[in-house]
């Protein structure tokens, strides 16, 4: 017989407060358990009920996702998606939020979202082979884009962004997992909550993935990997499930401390355990630790688990219940082994220099059973804890138009020259290059990847074992978001598939990270809801289902919320990785061509004056945030990716880089950039009559790419999209002299390709390390 439960605190409803729990969820508690929770449990409650853990908020409209297709083995519900992607092997990916922690900590919270997302990928079995950042931060630079961020906010972005590029470059680089690319934007509203989304795609037999569903009464469960401390306690319910407040600072323990050299050894162990046949289920211990592990492990497989806590190795002196099975320490994992095979786990574990113990075992009884030094600190229904938390249906209600009485833009007069602008552009920290970002990560390690950051509109990676390749994109606008949710998040599936498509890969899956602001607030859950509706239905267009990802709210600092900002994690497949296709011009004389997934009815869809309001150049040049993002046709994005797919695997283009952020001009430009010493030639028409110039070079409707090719292979181009009902129009030549875009046959942009590239090349760095 076990002792009785022993409570370290008495718990009050001020207490549960405290936990981040309401009145309701408390009384909730008591009738789960028909008493009242001791100080250990309530903690297990409020981590697992919180926000972050429990998708309290969320749930209800997560379900309107399309979470199946062709070639989806595992969707929501798992450590990863699972995509097969033919050969008996399978794709393993998921995008998550790190954000909070990220503005606490910068170097730390960076690393250690990067390292925990690394552990949801091996977790189910696979070998990581990349990873990719998508970021936000506040502005780094005066200027109209900046709003009215003040210098001291400008220098505090630039530290934040500073050690969040080191903790991301440190945990990827030590580890040995390249960091092949990922997006990176600034807006006023992200200075005081930074979006640090890190996403990792890794690669396994279908007969070798792993599932965290505990099996087997009788069998034990082992901790392994670094021993127990008090970092990150609570960073689940009362770091990332809160708004930031003038004391946020304080919350600086809660941030968990990484250490990628251990995490490497686990990778290697893990795997290695999992082929001896012993291991029955494996999850890593996450947000809210060693309570999240057992008790989900349990719930999945209808099981309980029981544990004893002197067994699990610490680091610390006198830690309590509470604070060990709180604890947020890193690089750690739980296993269920088969009874009777447990050594041969053990014994793998203790060959990679780990702490491997027996700390439990599976029960029949659906409990998670909590003991230390025998006496029961904890009883409580595992299902209860992991599935049966608080679900809200939350007030909803459409704000006033944010742009209702905001200016739009001024177009400049006809035939004005348009350089000076187009350098400014080129020079903001949106458009200009990552380059100072990139350089800090390794790219190459492991020799998989075939185009990497800047490479190609995609990161392409080959899988050695076959012809196939893998490429890999993220995306998300903000601020159309902002401006109009349901659109804004169908552009960020649109341009995150457009992207996999220009490297030549057919995109399959997709992974999502949503970022919002206190779900309490009416308009921030019509936000959500509007946001949920525009991700189904782009992808359902483009047969894309959601294989998993994360929500994270509270992104609000002082009542102000960030932009509602979804990230689009898609993926794609090539069947031959050789023919994977660069955003670099090739060589002198090749034609540039546009295509249009609109067809003859592009020549109609020039962005409108409402709608140019709401783009890099307007925010840039004219610090105007107003309208509406462009309209959005998924039947125009669906047959330009379709188009794009079959001219890549046919080689008939040398490049292709889709139009979006700066347009066209930005675009073309781009590629030039991208190449050796290559410039380009264009002359551009009015889209409708006595159209700006502006639009035309810097509006950034979607459904479009630019492609480079031999001018011989023109005929066969056009044959291509004439049966994609795509329209392909040649609108200039690669060349090797000065930089010239023409509007209606007056220049409106020309200068030396070189001073461009400069301007581009060198500003981000600039700004960040400005004193």
């Amino acid at each position: 017989m076990h002792k009785a439960i022993q409570s370290e605190i008495k718990v009050t409803l001020e207490v549960a407060a405290e936990h981040g729990l309401t009145v309701e969820e408390y009384a909730r508690i008591q009738k789960i358990l028909g008493r009242d929770p001791n100080y250990t449990e309530l903690g297990i409650f409020s981590v697992m009920w919180s926000e972050h853990c429990s998708y309290k908020s969320s749930r209800v409209h997560l379900k309107r996702l399309p979470t199946t297709g062709k070639g989806v083995v595992q969707g929501p519900g798992e450590n990863a998606g699972v995509v097969d992607i033919g050969d008996g092997i399978c794709a393993v990916f998921k995008i998550e939020s790190h954000n909070h922690p990220s503005f606490v900590e910068p170097f730390q919270g960076a690393a250690t979202g990067v390292g925990g997302i690394l552990r949801d990928i091996f977790t189910m079995g696979a070998r990581p082979i990349a990873v990719m950042d998508s970021l936000r931060f506040g502005a780094i630079q005066p200027g109209p884009g900046a709003g009215s961020s003040t210098p001291e906010e400008i220098a505090r972005n630039r530290r934040i962004l500073d050690g969040v590029i080191l903790g991301i470059g440190f945990y990827g680089n030590c580890f040995g997992v390249p960091t092949v690319g990922g997006e990176v934007q600034f807006e006023p509203c992200y200075a005081n909550n930074p979006l640090v989304n890190a996403l990792a795609l890794g690669i396994a037999r279908r007969e070798e993935l792993f599932f965290a569903r505990a099996r087997g009464a009788g069998n034990p469960v082992i901790y392994v990997g670094a021993k127990t401390g008090r970092d990150g306690i609570h960073g689940a319910s009362l770091l990332a499930s809160a708004e930031f407040s003038e004391e946020s600072q304080q919350k600086r323990p809660n941030v968990q401390v990484g250490d990628p050299f251990m995490e490497k050894l686990l990778l290697e162990a893990c795997l290695e355990a999992m082929r001896t046949g012993a291991v029955v289920a494996i999850q890593d211990m996450g947000a809210a630790g060693l309570t999240s592990s057992s008790s989900e492990m349990a719930s999945r497989g209808g099981m309980g688990i029981e544990i004893e806590l002197s067994r699990v190795p610490q680091r610390e002196t006198g830690m309590t219940p509470y604070e060990i099975m709180l604890s947020e320490s890193q690089e750690r994992m739980l296993l269920v082994a088969k009874q009777g095979r447990e050594s041969e786990g053990l014994e793998v574990f203790r060959k990679w220099g780990l702490d491997a113990v027996e700390i439990g075992k599976v029960t029949d009884d659906g409990k998670l059973r909590v003991l230390d030094h025998g006496h029961v600190v904890a009883e409580i229904p595992a299902h209860a804890i992991a599935e049966e938390g608080p679900r809200y249906e939350r007030p909803i209600a459409a704000p006033a138009t944010p742009s209702a009485a905001e200016p739009l833009v001024e177009f400049a007069a006809a035939g004005a020259d348009l350089t000076e602008n187009f350098r400014e552009l080129l020079a903001s920290p949106a458009i200009a290059s990552k380059y100072w970002i990139t350089e800090q990560y390794d790219s190459m390690v492991r020799t998989n990847t075939r185009f990497g950051p800047g490479a190609s509109d995609a990161a392409v990676l080959r899988l050695k074992e076959t012809e196939r390749g893998l490429a890999l994109s993220t995306d998300g606008n903000g601020r159309w978001c902002f401006l109009s949710p349901r659109v804004g998040a169908m552009h960020a599936v649109a341009e995150a598939a457009r992207n996999v498509a220009c490297s030549g890969a057919r995109p399959v899956a997709a992974t999502n990270c949503l970022n919002f602001g206190n779900p309490e607030k009416p308009e921030v859950m019509w936000q959500f809801s509007e946001e949920v509706d525009g991700i189904a239905e782009a992808s359902s267009a483009l047969e894309i289902p959601i294989t998993g990802g994360n929500v994270s709210f509270y992104n609000e600092t002082l009542g102000k919320p960030i932009y509602p900002t979804p990230i689009l994690g898609v993926l794609g497949v090539l069947e031959d990785a050789d023919f994977a296709v660069g955003s670099a011009f090739d060589k002198e004389g090749d034609a540039i061509v546009l295509l249009d997934g609109e067809g003859a009815a592009g020549s109609h869809a020039a962005d409108s004056k409402a709608e140019f309001s709401s783009s890099e150049y307007a925010k840039t040049i004219q610090g105007i945030v107003a309208g509406a993002p462009p309209a959005i046709d998924l039947a125009a994005e669906k047959r330009l990716i379709e188009c794009l797919v079959n001219l890549a695997s046919t080689g008939l283009i040398l490049s292709a880089h889709d139009v979006s952020d700066g347009g066209l001009a930005v675009t073309i430009a781009e590629s030039c950039f991208a190449s050796e010493g290559l410039s380009g030639d264009v002359n551009l028409k009015s889209e409708v009559a006595e159209g700006p110039a502006e639009a035309a070079l810097f509006g950034e409707r979607g459904a479009r790419a630019v492609v480079s090719l031999s001018a011989a292979s023109l005929a066969r181009l056009d044959a291509v999209a004439a049966q994609y009902g795509v329209a392909a129009n040649r609108i200039g030549t690669v060349t090797c002299s000065e930089f010239r875009i023409q509007f209606n046959g007056t220049p409106v942009i020309r200068g030396d390709v070189s001073s461009f590239r400069q301007a581009w090349s060198q500003s981000l760095g600039r700004a960040i390390e400005s004193a």
